[in-house]
């Protein structure tokens, strides 16, 4: 069955092996999804072979962590849809109930990436839980890549640095996140005593957050109109950068926010003060009327027009 058929089944699907198929990809492996589903692999392993042998295709590439396959994604989605809307439902039954009695906290799943987690995001997502009651689920990613997440159907929202709506998702600007390039006085004197430009670039030693990360690329290739391929180390962690920075591993664009009292008490040297690097954010979540996600979307909005720059 291919994805356009999908349809077609939609109304008749079993929703134990749907939650089976959600699990699966939430908790990374079939052990611990069903440690939370309260059921046994085999159990779980059977409801996954089933909802496959139905729709003719593989839905999950068995792995460390367990992933979606494009069959499953619209399936995924729906999964995600369907547990937050009866969520929904429990909790207007509940009535008078004291919040939370009787029902377990919604579980609303988010892609958020590093830079944003580590400075601004967090104070909406609190204001969120302490709001609602929900608990949230984040999935860290470069900032140009978040929104695949969404496509996959394993997220209902992202924090993105991209603009254009993923199907069946609406997209809003929040603002944009200010970087600065830094490094330590002794890296400066060490790789740039000549001035900054595309062959002391070319030679100093970036740091970048992963494979994805084509920041500091960018940056250069902004300031020197080359596409330059420097030396690299790979640090997968915000605060990692900057103390990797202040440390004179190499230099790297930090948020403006996690380096203000570095650059200011001279353990960091912005290499181009004029020249900034603004990354604009962006917030796509589903087009359905979740009233949690609506409550984050609020969150986040009142946040980032505080902490961004517009």
């Amino acid at each position: 069955m291919n994805l356009s058929s999908l349809n077609e089944v939609k109304l008749n699907l079993d929703y134990a092996q749907l939650a089976a198929l959600a699990s699966v990809v939430s908790e990374g492996s079939f052990e611990a999804a069903a440690r939370a589903l309260h059921i046994t692999p085999s159990a779980l392993s059977q409801r996954i072979r089933q909802l496959e042998q139905r729709l003719g295709g593989v839905l999950v590439l068995r792995g460390k962590p367990c992933s979606i396959t494009p069959l499953g994604e619209p399936l995924l989605r729906h999964a995600q849809q369907v547990a937050l809307l009866e969520q929904g439902i429990t909790q207007g039954w509940a009535g008078l109930q004291t919040k939370g009695e009787g029902a377990s906290p919604a579980v609303l799943s988010v892609a958020v990436n590093a830079d944003s987690l580590s400075t601004w995001f967090l104070a909406a997502a609190a204001q969120f839980a302490q709001a609602t009651g929900a608990l949230l689920d984040l999935r860290v990613d470069d900032e140009g890549h978040t929104h695949e997440a969404l496509r996959r159907g394993e997220v209902l929202a992202a924090v993105t640095a991209s603009s254009s709506p993923v199907q069946g998702c609406r997209s809003s600007r929040l603002g944009s996140l200010r970087y600065r390039a830094c490094a330590s006085p002794d890296f400066v004197a060490r790789y740039f005593a000549k001035g900054l430009n595309a062959r002391s670039l070319a030679s100093a030693p970036c740091i970048r957050f992963n494979a994805k990360d084509e920041m500091q690329h960018r940056w250069m290739l902004r300031m020197t109109r080359k596409s330059l391929q420097p030396p690299a180390h790979r640090l997968p962690s915000s605060t990692g950068f900057v103390h990797a920075c202040e440390a004179g591993l190499g230099w790297a664009l930090n948020p403006e926010a996690l380096v203000r009292e570095a650059l200011a008490a001279g353990r960091l040297i912005d290499l181009c003060p004029e020249r900034p690097f603004d990354v604009p954010l962006y917030w796509q979540r589903s087009r359905l009327a979740l009233p949690w996600l609506q409550a984050l979307t609020v969150a986040l909005e009142q946040v980032a027009s505080v902490e961004l720059r517009p």
